[in-house]
């Protein structure tokens, strides 16, 4: 879990966690002449040793190094070959979440995680996913600096031409978990921006009897990305009884107001309404004791 003082304490954008899934095998970016940037985060996270990513590589994914070859035509994953390309892609995709993948030829995890990505391209259809090759020319090395970009494979995610988020040395279930958490518009989870919105989706579900869930999270917190596809599922099998909503507290002052008022300490933390009133919460991201929870509060008996 992820405590909401310690994101309370540095500006948001300087608060990059690296997952505990991460894999720890990363190339460095020799070419970069500057030092990596120190994560905010005092936290500790466990190391887990490099595994195969991919049982065997798709036809047409062809990997970094060759993203020219005639098998990539059919690929959704825009190749960048400058700055002004970067920037041009950035502003075509308006509010479309981003999901840039900075890689070079030589390195075997960008090689690993890059036909997972082609997939991702091939089925969500309002993402746009970019390749930068940091060793192809001048031009992308200089792309790389000004992204500050340490090691590869790494993962930038921006939206509205702004950068929301970014991972490195990640596998395809933490891609995948990102991707479903910053792109997510159009799911049956309801989106809330301000306390606006939590007043209005209460007033709404006060007459049909139904729970509200609602995920309360921050931006960059790893937990809330982990647990995600969780609610995500949930969403879609218990619609008829349960409705999901979710909030990132660190979105504006009116989701950090509702977050002091409804004394969320840690995240992700559930808050579970029914009938216009708060009758519990679970603070965490187990998938089993959060679906158990649900069920509880439910009016399921659930024996442990």
């Amino acid at each position: 879990m992820a405590t909401v003082a310690n994101f309370l304490a540095k500006p948001i954008a300087t608060v990059i966690p690296r997952p505990s899934s991460a894999v720890t095998s990363t190339s460095s970016f020799v070419f970069l002449d500057h030092k990596p940037n120190s994560l905010s985060l005092k936290q500790s996270w466990r190391k887990l040793p490099s595994r195969r990513l991919f049982s065997s590589a798709k036809a047409g994914a062809a990997p970094p190094g060759k993203v020219d070859s005639p098998a990539a035509k059919d690929e959704k994953v825009q190749k960048i070959h400058s700055g002004e390309e970067f920037d041009e892609a950035l502003k075509n995709a308006k509010t479309k979440l981003v999901v840039a993948e900075f890689a070079t030829s030589k390195s075997d995890q960008s090689k690993k995680i890059y036909p997972f990505m082609v997939d991702l391209s091939r089925t969500c259809n309002d993402v746009v996913f970019l390749l930068v090759m940091g060793d192809e020319s001048e031009k992308t090395r200089e792309l790389c600096r000004r992204e500050k970009i340490e090691k590869v494979p790494h993962f930038s995610f921006y939206k509205s031409m702004e950068k929301v988020h970014e991972e490195e040395g990640i596998g395809p279930d933490q891609l995948m978990g990102d991707v479903l958490y910053y792109g997510d518009n159009h799911s049956a989870v309801v989106q809330l921006h301000g306390r606006a919105d939590v007043e209005k989706l209460i007033d709404e579900n006060k007459a049909g009897g139904k729970l509200i869930v609602l995920d309360v999270g921050l931006k960059h917190c790893g937990p809330c990305v982990k647990v995600y596809p969780t609610v995500l599922k949930l969403s879609r099998s218990m619609a008829e009884t349960v409705v999901f909503a979710r909030m990132n507290g660190d979105e504006n002052d009116s989701c950090m107001e509702f977050l002091k008022d409804m004394n969320v300490i840690e995240v992700p933390t559930f808050l579970f309404i029914r009938d216009g009133e708060i009758r519990g919460r679970y603070v965490g991201s187990g998938k089993g004791e959060l679906i158990g929870e649900i069920l509880r509060y439910s009016g399921v008996r659930v024996t442990y």
